[in-house]
């Protein structure tokens, strides 16, 4: 019987649906046929198809050819299925042996030459079958194109082979040439960008925030007047930040190959910074379009969405964070199927406090009325302010600290290039580091909130921010007597139930970065010592109070 069953496997947002390609060769006048609701791309794979097989040198059967998809209500996109379709048509004309093609899963791009080229989405393919493996003691190997040998090499336990050309995989499965499996390696070498929070003049609360945001996973925005460095603030908090854990690469990594993007075996595991402009529409952040996409805020998962120039965002754009902000993805919904992404992610946002950008400036007066600073506040909606957990004020800072950062880099560089060593020097070097101190840098922030992050997967196997109101509400979480106290202070700060249980949250953050701090700590002090009063009342001061909007 001329008929061949061959597998592969279809992207339905990172998960992979099982695809089976059945190719039937029968009597009548030659054609080639594909149903199971092919797209436009799968449709031409008759043409890349037919050339491939001819150009390799095998003989392409003069025949009705019918290929079928299925499942036949699964839409089906792309190139992938070129190589399953030319194994399924060369098994069914007795060129290729069947019986060997079920412990085989196919995706590839075809060429007219035959070769094999890279495909997008490869990863969510290999986390399938790394599931499927687990769940069957009958794993089927992956039979790849040569230029996903990236994804391929990540520590993903499914059983890859790489290919340059067809022929070879006619090779493989002929066993006239034995192909070992891809190597699982895990190449992650944590590149510098170069950029330091120590470069950072001045600004302590904000670095402080800085700090617990990165050490609980906590949303974060910056208020001040034009010029103050809240851009050069975000643009640090990577660089003290720990990398992801290997799961969560995985993740980000299946994402950003859904996307186009390629995956690098040397970085997969950094965390995303994604800065959209202030233009970017509904779309372009949440992800969609009739073959959905993800969009910024998957593509920031495990990482940081940054929006400069807040309030500037269309409000309609700004209201579809709400629901990833809270669930930790976003669900596409369109006529055909629903597609979900991950997208847990920091939203670090930067605002001026009025249109001119002045407002409560002590060098340069403000132009606006009250009405428009109102009008340019309330652009960002309330629940949107509620899901940001810390609120900073960046002040401008004194000229006369930056001119002692840039003569103090002078000194420095002078001593390290032994310009001179005088006697006077020495004295002006010391008298120019007692007005600038040494930042505290990057690596170390890093280390302590690496060692807040552990604290904390030891105690709940999760981050702060990502607790949920029962959770809180443990002994060892926050202490009663500061639950207490917050709630007695909840009328006059006149915040919300979601903003009380943000600030409970941050407070447990704050407390974890004490403890991190504390070397003596044993294990047992370091999970099941509570977040106090103490810690609580600096967790407030990071929150808007009603008192701010009174002065407008």
């Amino acid at each position: 019987m001329s008929l061949a069953v061959t597998l592969s496997r279809a992207t339905q947002g990172i998960a992979a649906p099982l695809v089976t390609v059945e190719t039937h060769l029968s009597n009548g006048l030659p054609s080639f046929t594909i149903v199971g609701l092919p797209e436009t791309a799968v449709k031409e794979s008759r043409d890349r198809v037919r050339s491939a097989i001819i150009n390799s040198h095998f003989e392409f059967p003069d025949r009705r050819i019918t290929i079928n998809l299925a499942p036949a209500d699964l839409p089906k996109e792309g190139s992938r299925f070129d190589l399953a379709i030319a194994i399924g048509i060369l098994a069914a004309s007795g060129q290729v042996p069947k019986d060997k093609l079920g412990g085989y899963e196919f995706i590839g791009e075809l060429a007219l030459s035959g070769n094999l080229r890279y495909v997008n989405g490869m990863l969510s393919a290999l986390i399938n079958q790394e599931q499927l493996g687990t769940q069957s003691e009958h794993s089927r190997a992956l039979i790849i194109p040569a230029k996903n040998n990236d994804e391929a090499s990540l520590p993903i336990a499914a059983t890859t082979y790489l290919f340059e050309h067809i022929l070879e995989v006619c090779a493989h499965i002929n066993g006239s040439v034995e192909k070992p499996a891809t190597e699982k390696i895990q190449p992650f070498q944590s590149t510098s960008s170069g950029l330091d929070i120590a470069d950072v003049r001045g600004q302590p609360q904000a670095k402080r925030a800085i700090q617990i945001a990165a050490a609980g996973g906590h949303n974060l925005l910056f208020i001040g007047p034009p010029g103050t460095g809240k851009t050069m603030l975000a643009s640090r908090l990577p660089s003290v930040m720990p990398p992801l854990n290997q799961r969560t690469a995985i993740e980000v990594a299946a994402v950003q190959s859904e996307a186009g993007k390629k995956v690098s075996s040397h970085n997969w595991r950094q965390r995303p910074f994604r800065n959209p402009h202030h233009t970017a529409s509904a779309v372009a952040l949440v992800g969609g379009g009739s073959n959905p996409k993800p969009g910024e805020v998957s593509l920031a998962h495990g990482g940081i969405l940054f929006l400069d120039e807040f309030p500037e965002f269309d409000r309609k754009v700004l209201e579809v964070l709400r629901e990833p902000l809270e669930s930790g993805q976003i669900t596409i919904s369109r006529a055909a199927r629903q597609v979900e992404f991950p997208a847990r992610f920091q939203l670090i946002a930067a605002m001026n406090p009025c249109p001119c950008g002045f407002y409560g400036d002590t060098q340069q007066q403000c132009r606006c009325s009250a009405a428009q600073v109102l009008r340019y506040r309330s652009k960002i909606s309330g629940p949107l302010l509620d899901r940001i957990d810390l609120h900073v004020g960046v002040a401008r800072i004194p000229i006369d600290q930056l001119v002692a950062k840039n003569q103090s880099s002078r000194d420095d560089h002078a001593s390290s290039n032994n310009v001179t060593n005088s006697k006077t020097d020495q004295l002006t070097t010391q008298e120019t580091n007692k007005q600038a101190p040494r930042e505290e840098t990057s690596a170390a922030i890093k280390t302590l909130v690496l060692r807040a992050h552990q604290i904390q997967q030891r105690r709940q196997q999760k981050l702060n921010a990502h607790l949920d109101s029962t959770e809180l509400t443990k002994a060892s979480i926050i202490d009663p007597h500061a639950l207490d106290w917050l709630s007695k202070a909840m009328e006059k700060v006149g915040i919300s139930a979601r903003a009380f249980h943000r600030l409970l949250k941050v407070a447990r953050t704050i407390a974890d970065l004490e403890l991190a701090n504390t070397t003596s700590a044993s294990k047992d002090e370091l999970t099941s010592t509570p977040a106090t009063i103490k810690h609580v009342k600096e967790a407030l001061a990071f929150r808007p109070v009603k008192a701010d909007h009174q002065k407008l």
